[in-house]
């Protein structure tokens, strides 16, 4: 191709989008409205339903209509009914873990509280590696299996696995 028809090409189709973009943007929005609508329209009368007829319908669909206020009201009474009954839950039940622990030669005091922890014995590994260090019988770990629970406390803990 020729570069005089190319570019010839070129400069009319920046000429077609110039003059589009033109009577793009002059063109009234007010008037390309009322164009396409169309010229009858019919417009429904519906009569809107009072509201005991509203309540009535909805009564009779199953639906329980009852006021803001009273609602509000219901809703306060059942949080609080659900939040004494957790904590009345929570303090009457507690749940126990009880544990077969096997300690082998060479394990340390850090090894056996990831055991406690998994089992659900301590809370902590750390802490209860801390607490064997504080009581210096870190080195004292016996080799042999061991039954301990969550009834027991850390220094039963302790002095069922380590020797004093």
């Amino acid at each position: 191709m020729k570069f005089n028809v190319v570019s010839s090409f070129a400069t009319g189709i920046l000429l077609a989008t110039t003059i589009c973009g033109a009577v793009y943007y002059t063109e009234d929005p007010a008037v390309t409205k009322a164009a396409s609508k169309p010229t009858q329209t019919v417009q429904k009368i519906v009569a809107q339903p009072t509201e005991t007829e509203m309540q009535d319908k909805l009564l009779a669909a199953g639906y329980v209509v009852q006021p803001k206020a009273e609602y509000d009201k219901t809703l306060e009474a059942a949080k609080k009914a659900a939040a004494t009954a957790s904590t009345a839950n929570n303090n009457s039940k507690k749940i126990a873990y009880r544990a077969v622990i096997t300690v082998t030669q060479g394990m340390t005091s850090i090894d056996v509280g990831k055991m406690l922890e998994k089992a659900k014995i301590v809370p902590d590994d750390f802490k209860f590696s801390r607490d064997v260090e504080k009581k210096g019988v870190e080195k004292n770990l016996r080799p042999g299996t061991f039954t301990v629970d969550t009834e027991m406390t850390y220094d039963q803990v302790i002095a069922t696995i380590f020797k004093k």
